[in-house]
């Protein structure tokens, strides 16, 4: 199965993105892993942004692909329900997961319609660079809970 991430911009925080490349490194014996990061928009508009960032996102995605958006007015799983809902899509015969973490000013509502499904990863606003790290934890931990390892516990 494979699982990918499409975000607006790099990392630049170095100790993020070693925690990026741990976590990527440890999910990867589990499911092929892919993070895209698409250039962020340098227009001045705040919706002009999040239309073209969008328009790049979603590009990146394929008619038969499921389609996770994270944003903050989605639905909240806990750690077990997430692995749960993983699970049900890695064995669902889609053709990729793809998890989509928008810009500094979200999402545009082309890409939200997209979405199979709205994931908040809490009801707490965290920076873009850190929702990176804890989805990638998350993905991990749920991985962890399928194959009943001891992570979790």
């Amino acid at each position: 199965m494979k699982i990918k991430i499409i975000q607006v911009d790099k990392t630049k925080t170095r100790e993020f993105q070693s925690l990026i490349d741990y976590y990527s490194k440890l999910i990867s014996p589990f499911v092929d892993l892919s993070v895209i990061n698409i250039k962020k928009s340098d227009v001045n508009e705040r919706e002009k942004i999040k239309n073209e960032e969008g328009e790049k996102l979603l590009k990146q995605i394929n008619e038969n692909d499921f389609v996770i958006v994270l944003d903050e007015n989605g639905k909240n799983l806990n750690s077990i329900k997430f692995s749960e809902f993983l699970r049900n899509k890695i064995e669902g015969g889609f053709g990729e997961i793809i998890f989509v973490i928008g810009g500094a000013f979200g999402l545009s509502e082309n890409v939200k319609k997209r979405a199979n499904f709205l994931l908040s990863c809490s009801e707490m606003t965290f920076t873009h660079e850190m929702i990176r790290v804890i989805l990638l934890e998350q993905i991990y931990r749920g991985l962890m809970i399928m194959k009943g390892r001891k992570y979790h516990y």
